[in-house]
Formats: structure tokens, sequence, C-alpha cells
């Protein structure tokens, strides 16, 4: 009865739509767009009453004024510490929200932005726990630090990394293909990064999304969740010390790995 898909936005955004059969609700999460979700949603005859908020950027919140319009009860859910003012309900770290079956944890994932939260769902949708973490977490990515720090990120990926391996990663932006663009500079030598780069420009010949990632594979894949990892660990060490970048400890390692990736 439950099912998620995406609506393409902007030109990579994903807004994701969880519908229910049952009862002909929808829930969104972060409509940038008003446009395409109200397309979407009337052509399933869907009715909107849930809206979930990872963070204040525009390309996140922009279409909730006009959803608002067209659906004026509903629920719009939020982090509590956000420079965005039009939710109904605020949320922090620890916090449950409920819709329907399902109860997302709220968990506080500053460093994209100082905003930033997720929602996570150990309930099963389409065969998976459900992680909705905007621009926090990218397949073989994560985003860029606009208002945290290094370490503010290292640390809220790593809350990340410990949910369930099983656990379907429903992130905002189709940016695989540069992201392993990088992670294949990075790491020449890596098969398993090899292989994915090809299945995923495979799926991108097909006009196929390559969002949801499942942890798991992340986990053994994507250099932003390797900072532990020996390979990872030679090849950030290596370009720090070509930048002039502090080294040594986790943050420093890395720090020098999103560095790579803002300068490649």
């Amino acid at each position: 009865m439950l099912h998620i898909h995406p609506i393409p936005a902007f030109n990579d955004n994903y807004i994701w739509c969880l519908s229910d059969s049952g009862n002909g609700k929808a829930l969104v999460v972060d409509p940038g767009q008003a446009e395409p979700v109200l397309a979407r949603l009337e052509q399933e005859g869907l009715e909107l009453d849930t809206i979930l908020v990872t963070h204040h950027h525009p390309d996140h919140v922009g279409g909730i004024a006009s959803l608002a319009k067209a659906w004026p009860r509903v629920r719009i859910v939020g982090p509590r510490t956000s420079p965005y003012r039009g939710c109904t309900e605020q949320v922090a770290a620890g916090e449950q929200v409920n819709w329907g079956a399902l109860d997302f944890s709220v968990m506080e994932v500053p460093g994209h932005t100082l905003d930033h939260i997720a929602y996570f769902s150990a309930t099963e949708v389409d065969g998976h726990p459900v992680l909705f973490c905007g621009d926090t977490l990218f397949v073989c990515g994560c985003g860029r630090l606009f208002e945290g720090t290094p370490g503010q990120m290292r640390a809220s990926l790593e809350q990340l990394r410990t949910l369930p391996d099983t656990t379907a990663v429903y992130c905002a932006h189709e940016y695989t293909l540069a992201n392993l663009r990088y992670a294949r500079h990075l790491l020449p030598n890596d098969a398993e990064l090899a292989s994915f780069e090809a299945e995923c420009k495979q799926r991108r010949s097909n006009h196929e999304p390559t969002v949801p990632a499942i942890l798991g594979r992340e986990r053994s894949l994507n250099p932003f969740l390797r900072w532990d990892d020996e390979d990872v660990i030679a090849a950030a060490t290596d370009y720090a010390r070509r930048q002039s970048l502090p080294e040594g400890d986790q943050d420093a390692i890395f720090a020098a790995i999103r560095h790579g990736k803002d300068h490649f």
C-alpha cells in the first residue's frame, strides 16, 4: 500500500513522494517546486497531507507556499533551528514524526547547513527501511559545506552510516555520475567503484534514477563514508600534503576529501 517515487524538479532535484494507496494520502519531501508536485498528485489522484523539510535552501522549500494554498490543511514539518519559517511543526533530534504506519526518527545532521535534519523509518517501504537525508549524503558523495565544518559533517555522516545496511537512501539530487568521477579520480584502482560507475552510466542512459542508494553498498563505495578506510586515508593524506592541508585525525582525512571534491 505504501510506495515512494521521485518527482523530478529543476535540473537535478528529486522531490520524494510517499503515497498510501489505501487512503489516497501523500507525503512529499523537500518540494522546491510546486508545479511538478501538483501535476503528479493530480495524475495519481492523491491528496497531499504532509510535507517534510530537511533544510532551508530554496530548492527544498520554494514550492511549499503554493502547495499550502492548494491544500490549506497540509502539515509542514521541519527543523526547529531553521531560518525557514513556513513550517506548522518544528522538530529536533530524538523526536518522532508519525505518518500512518510509519514513525520517522528525526536526526540532526549539520554540515551542509546548520539546520539540516534527516528522517529515518525502520519500518520498510518498498522492501527497505527509509532515510530521507536531503543534501547530507548523496550516492558516492556528500553535500557541500555551506555553513558547517568538516568535523560536523563527518559526525553527521557517522550517524547515518550506523543505520541498517538495507536502508534505502533517498537523497535530493541526481549527482551520482559527477560524484563517481571524483571518487574514481581519488581511488583509481577501486574495482568496485569502477563497476558501480558502469552500472550507473547504464541507468542514466536508460533515463533511470540512480537514487535511492542502499546504505550497505554506500559504506563500501562512497569515499565520504570511508574516512577510516586504508585506501582513502592514503589518498587523502597524499592530497593533503600536496595542498598543505592539516593531516592526522579522521576529521582531517574527511576535510581533505571534501576539499578535493570542491576543487576537482
